[in-house]
């Protein structure tokens, strides 16, 4: 038993050995000729124009986690549904404890859509506002006597 987590260990440090030696190695045998052009970023042989530093819109990220939530759940459901007619097979209890697991699983991620969806957070061009909603009416600045 400790011999196997030997193994591991003396794989772990050869790996990160590797790992080190390659950059400490790039790094004591590359050639060292700084200049301007070297430290400026790389667009596809055009020269840089503005800052590299932007914001983006935050919808990109809802959009994006949304996305990752969905394909991680066809990524776990999909191996549940393969093997499934084995537990067809094998019995009605396991399948039917298979089948309700994946419902609730589904479930709790079409409900966080749904909440995702009514907040208005999947809309690209999202109002502040309802349109019935007037704005409040300023008050006069008061003038110095």
């Amino acid at each position: 038993m400790g011999f196997d987590f030997g193994t591991v260990l003396v794989f772990a440090v050869v790996a990160v050995g590797f790992a080190l030696g390659g950059i400490a190695a790039s790094r004591a045998l590359g050639p060292k000729w700084p200049n301007p052009e070297k430290a400026s970023i790389y667009e596809c042989g055009e020269r840089p124009v503005g800052v590299a530093w932007f914001n983006f819109n935050p919808r990109f990220y809802l959009v994006a986690l949304v996305f990752l939530v969905f394909e991680v759940d066809i990524a776990l459901t999909f191996p549940v549904v393969a093997v499934f007619k084995g537990w067809v097979a094998g019995g009605p209890g396991m399948a039917w404890v298979a089948f309700f697991e994946l419902l609730v699983f589904t479930g709790i991620l079409v409900v966080g859509l749904a909440w995702a969806w009514a907040h208005g957070d999947l809309e690209w061009i999202k109002t502040l506002g309802t349109p019935s909603e007037e704005a409040p009416a300023r008050a006069e600045p008061r003038r110095a006597a």
